[in-house]
């Protein structure tokens, strides 16, 4: 029944996120947006289920390695994200893990393989949900968790600052979800973005 009702209110415009629109979401976008050009560099899709952002990785010029628990892409390589990665130190150039964190079992160690596998420079661009979003506070003000409503596979339900301490030193962006009117953010992200 929840999850019908989140399909009714993702045809308002408000952007808030996955399922359907886990291509198309602003947050995706601006994720996307940060990825520079790619010649002669290597990228890691950690969660590339059917390959769609390593083909978007790939059309910026990256070679890509395309990993995932359960791919449904022909090049993709079964990894588990909850375990070491199977790669060296400092081989890539990026590392692109868009909506997965939330389903891992330790984050701080998955991420700290994220950063052992960059290169000196490299980027690690990642997105989640946002807990703390004003929505979201209101949802569980009535009673109502997010393990209800969100995904049933996520393990962690990060705020803006939780992400940052995991994360480290980099910079981060929310954004502005409604109506017709959506743009990155960054200073009111905490509580503005989803």
């Amino acid at each position: 029944m929840l999850r019908r009702i989140v399909r009714v209110l993702k045809r308002i415009p408000f952007d808030l996120g996955q399922y359907e629109l886990r291509r198309t979401t602003k947050g995706k976008k601006i994720a996307f947006a940060l990825v520079g050009p790619g010649e002669e560099k290597k990228a890691l899709d950690v969660g590339c289920r059917e390959g769609y952002w390593t083909e978007k990785l790939k059309s910026k010029g990256y070679q890509v390695v395309a990993i995932d628990i359960e791919p449904h892409y022909a090049e993709g390589l079964r990894v588990d994200a909850n375990q070491a990665l199977p790669f060296a130190e400092s081989e890539f150039d990026l590392v692109w893990c868009s909506e997965v964190i939330e389903h891992l079992n330790n984050p701080a160690f998955t991420i700290a393989e994220f950063k052992r596998v960059l290169k000196p420079g490299g980027s690690l661009v990642m997105t989640t949900p946002n807990q703390k979003f004003w929505i979201f506070r209101l949802i569980e003000a009535l009673g109502i968790s997010m393990q209800r409503l969100e995904n049933e596979t996520h393990t962690y339900f990060f705020s803006y600052s939780d992400i940052r301490a995991l994360a480290g030193d980099g910079d981060f962006y929310g954004y502005f979800p409604y109506l017709l009117l959506k743009m990155r953010i960054s200073g009111a992200a905490p509580l503005l973005s989803p």
